[in-house]
């Protein structure tokens, strides 16, 4: 007899305990959905325009284009000027990931497993190096290139891009190497391995997820980079890069380059999307791993 009541009673007040559950997840949702449409509405929107002709964007600002098309494409395509900034973007961003990463594997390698003194002080002075903004050694390395007489072309740009690149390279693989067991390596050594096997052939393997990652958004910098680009290729227009072709473009030929440059955006932006969907899964594992120790 006095069960019934223990047992209502424990319902009535799943009842409230339900309905909080529904509520939360409701506005967990909802805010997801904010936060989806509060990123993704820009790049939607700037989609939509690409397929409109520069004088549709001027008269509609409809979300949704009435007659979808593909002049902007075309235009963009068959111009050799801008398709050689692709292949400049393209090889000069590669060459500087590339350097980045195996010049700062092997600096991430030494800071985080080899013990010296002012090792610490190395590693916060490399931080300290992604301080300070662009435009504060904009001269200096404008004299240097110029005296390394490589102004105007892409090897300016290859020479001073790892300086916003490295740093942060060096400074994300020093934590995975810090992290990795030390075991691993002294198994190595006791089998006979050299430091430099053990580095390129078990270290580094195991710092994969995080070779991707850094090298991702290595990429990402090197290839939306403009300041430098605008600058060291200012007199020869063979080596621009995209967004130096994209803020000239009132220069190609275009009446009102409005649609052109909003579809060169999405051109540009196509590149980098296909590495992140062929990477993600070792992008996620790059930025998860270290999360949970034990």
């Amino acid at each position: 007899m006095n069960a019934k009541p223990g047992i209502a009673s424990q319902q009535t007040l799943l009842v409230p305990r339900r309905i909080t559950d529904l509520v939360g997840r409701a506005l967990f949702w909802l805010l997801i959905l904010a936060i989806a449409f509060y990123t993704m509405a820009p790049f939607a929107y700037a989609i939509s325009i690409s397929f409109r002709t520069n004088a549709q964007v001027l008269v509609s600002a409809r979300y949704l284009p009435e007659d979808p098309q593909l002049i902007n494409y075309q235009n963009l395509f068959e111009d050799s000027d801008f398709m050689r900034t692709m292949l400049n973007s393209s090889f000069v961003s590669s060459v500087t990931v590339v350097f980045s990463l195996v010049v700062g594997s092997f600096a991430a390698y030494a800071l985080g497993r080899v013990q010296f003194k002012g090792r610490m002080i190395v590693l916060y002075t490399v931080l300290a190096m992604t301080m300070f903004p662009q435009i504060s050694i904009l001269s200096g390395l404008f004299a240097i290139v110029n005296d390394l007489n490589i102004f105007g072309s892409t090897a300016a740009l290859i020479f001073t891009y790892p300086i916003f690149t490295l740093p942060f390279t060096v400074w994300v693989l020093t934590s995975f190497f810090q992290g990795l067991p030390a075991e691993i390596e002294q198994a190595a050594l006791v089998d006979g391995a050299t430091p430099f096997q053990t580095f390129w052939r078990i270290l580094v393997p195991l710092t994969a997820p995080a070779l991707v990652t850094t090298g991702l958004l290595a990429f990402i910098a090197a290839w939306n980079e403009y300041l430098f680009a605008l600058t060291f290729t200012l007199v020869s227009k063979s080596a621009q890069t995209v967004p130096v072709a994209i803020a000239n473009f009132g220069g190609y030929g275009y009446e009102i380059p409005i649609a052109d440059r909003i579809a060169a955006t999405v051109i540009v932006t196509v590149p980098v999307l296909v590495l992140v969907l062929i990477f993600q899964r070792r992008i996620i594992e790059g930025l998860t791993a270290g999360a949970v120790k034990g």
